[in-house]
Order: C-alpha cells, then structure tokens, then sequence
C-alpha cells in the first residue's frame, strides 16, 4: 500500500443551528488542546471530582452516582438502560418519537420485555395514558425522552409522570440529551431515578465524555442484580470502583473530552443554571416568532414547545434537502431533516449552548428565507427578522 498524502486538517468553519452538534465556546476549545495527564494521576483525580461536582449542580441532584460516561450520548443512554433492565424485566417506553424507538431497541437487546404508550409524533406523552399503561402492564421501569430531539416536543408534567411511575413501585430513566443545561430540569425535585445527556447539545461541548446520574435506588438495583449487564465495558458496577472513592483502574478514560466536558459545565455555573435556561429560552422564542412571522409553523403546539429544538413545517412542495443544502452551501449554516414519521416535513433547527445567539438566529432566518424563495414558496423574511428583532428587544 503506497503511503497516503493527506493534506493538513482544515475543516469548514459551520455555524451550528442543527440537533447538534452545537457551536462549542472557545473556552472550551482552548480547554481540550491542554497538556494530557494519566487517567490516575492525581491531578487527574482532582478534576474528576470537580466534573462531578459540576455535573451534580446542571442536572439539580445531590446523587452520589453522578459522571461522564465515557462515549457519546449514546452510550450514556445504553448504560442506564442497559444497567438497570434486567432479562424479563418490563421496560414502558414512549412511542412518540425517533428516540423512544432507541429506547425500546436497547431494552430488548439488554432482554428486556417492551410494552410502548403512545402518542402522535410531536406530541408530549399524557399522564392518563401512563397512568392506564401501568394498570395493565405492571412493568419495572418506564423511561421517556423529556425533549425529543426529532420532533421539538418537550415532555411537560415530568413529576405526574414520575409519581405514577412510583407508584407502581418502578424506576424513571429520562433521556435528557436535548434539554440538559438548556431546558428547565430539575432531577431531584422530580423525582428522576436515572437521567442521561449528551455533551454536545446544550452544553456545547465535543461529544465524548456523557452525563449520567443515577440516585441510590437505581445503583441498588445495578449492585444486586442477579446477572452481571451485558456489556463488560458500560458496566456500572464496575465503572463506579473508577468513578467512587478508590479511583480503581477500569478503561483509560478520555482525558481531552473530560477536560472539555469540566470547561463546559464551567461556563452554565458562571452563567448559573437558572439564567442559561432563561437565555435559551429567550433567543428561541425569537427564533420561533420569526419563522412564524415569516409564514412557517411549528410542529409542536405551545404548550410542549421545546426552545432548545426547533421543528419548522415546510411549505407544501418544498424539498428538504434543498433548502438543507442551500444553507449550507450558501450561509455555511447547517441544520437538520425530520426524522422517521417527519422525514421530509420539517427542519430541525437547533438553538442550543453556544449557538443559542442573536446573531446566528438573525443569520438563519435570513439564509432560511433565501432559500425559500429559491423554491417558490410564499414566505416574508422580512417580517421574520422584524419579529425576531421585537422578541429579542423583550
């Protein structure tokens, strides 16, 4: 094999306004380029804590089990699944979204038992629905995505959620990928047992190292199971002998992304928590009332909008992938498709961490209706950006 001749890496500078990745701070870019250290060096051990700490505060929980899970959200989301469904267990899991769909692949893979409650894609789940979905199924635990990535719905009435859950003597996993350090999320005070996240969403963070916590009931019931968790590697019977008290050797953690990661969980204390959900939540109303000023809908209906993903219906007739490509290719700005039952339907327009900014809301709305009226489609990117401009100056 001849020698490859690469060039040097010079990747195109993108303004990031998908599901994520978002814009990362360049604090934290400066973070990842420090000097490594080992995974077990005392300075090293210093800053796990510190993550830790860091984390404890974004998520709102006083939880011991509380760390990045070496991987991207994903594994995050495969380790408490997977950790905490045992063979036979019956596993509720919500049937309105791309990444309920994940959840219930994972389940059976972990040997599981799945039963589904439903809900229209878009929809939040309802509480009668859960609350008949228990009655008949009786399952051990029951997990739901508080904001669904692929369609822009923000679960509301989490702690009704929870308290049916509790009721019926299970345990909560709550996908918190799209809304932690974003959207108002409050673990302890709802009365979540497990809750992941990815860093790269609202945390505008490389993915790489993943936010989970997990209260002592939900350990309890990994430290007892009867079979050890199928995968040796997210096992977290064994990853909280590296993660508790004796810091005891289990995988080489990456060290440049939980650098990052403790940069990144900086900066929301700064802005303290409470003030970042505040600011996401400001720049997307502006967001939203542009696109709706300009002619556009949402998918979702107000009352479970999600600020931090933003599902814009397309004009009938209006390919997707073009107006993906044009702003791209014109603007440099990158967002995403619908997925599964909204593939084709709408844009997914992120307005997280970093990205969540006037300037990239303006530029987008401005690109957004360029590429419109590229297709014909009857749109008013003036009235957009006059709107957003009124939201953003309340």
């Amino acid at each position: 094999m001849e020698r490859p001749d690469v060039d040097e890496l010079v990747p195109p500078d993108r303004t990031l306004m998908g599901p994520g990745p978002s814009e990362v701070h360049p604090r934290v870019l400066r973070a990842a380029g420090t000097p490594l250290v080992g995974h077990l060096d005392p300075a090293f051990v210093e800053i796990m804590d510190e993550v830790q700490d860091l984390l404890r505060y974004v998520f709102r929980t006083d939880n011991q089990w509380t760390i990045p899970v070496s991987g991207t959200g994903s594994a995050s989301m495969e380790a408490a699944i997977g950790n905490l469904t045992e063979p036979g267990d019956t596993v509720l899991v919500p049937g309105n979204g791309y990444f309920g769909e994940r959840m219930a692949e994972m389940v059976r893979r972990a040997g599981g038992d799945v039963v589904t409650v439903e809900a229209p894609w878009g929809e939040p789940l309802d509480p009668a629905d859960v609350a008949d979905a228990f009655d008949q199924h009786q399952p051990d635990l029951f997990g739901f995505v508080h904001a669904e990535t692929s369609t822009g719905a923000l679960q509301p009435d989490v702690p009704e959620l929870t308290g049916i859950a509790h009721d019926h003597d299970a345990l909560v996993i709550a996908d918190t990928v799209t809304s932690l350090g974003g959207v108002e999320l409050r673990v302890d005070e709802w009365n979540v047992d497990v809750a992941y996240a990815g860093p790269q969403k609202c945390l505008s963070c490389p993915p790489g190292a993943s936010p989970l916590t997990l209260s002592d009931r939900a350990m309890d019931k990994v430290l007892t199971r009867e079979e050890p968790v199928r995968s040796w590697y997210l096992d977290l019977s064994l990853l909280q002998e590296y993660w508790g008290e004796e810091r005891a050797y289990h995988h080489t953690a990456p060290i440049t992304n939980v650098y990052a990661l403790r940069e990144a969980l900086r900066l929301v204390a700064e802005e303290g928590i409470e003030a970042r959900w505040e600011r996401h939540e400001h720049v997307a109303s502006a967001l939203k009332a542009g696109v709706e000023a300009m002619g556009l809908a949402l998918n979702p209906e107000d009352d479970y909008w999600l600020p931090s993903l933003n599902a814009v219906r397309l004009p009938e007739g209006v390919d997707d992938g073009a107006v993906i490509d044009a702003l791209l290719d014109d603007h440099g700005i990158e967002v995403a498709g619908g997925l599964g039952d909204l593939a084709g339907d709408v844009l997914r327009i992120g307005c997280m961490g970093h990205s969540a900014r006037p300037t990239n809301v303006f530029a987008l709305l401005a690109g957004l209706g360029d590429a419109l009226e590229t297709q014909g489609a009857d749109v008013d990117p003036d009235a957009g950006l006059a709107a957003a401009r009124r939201a953003l100056a309340e």
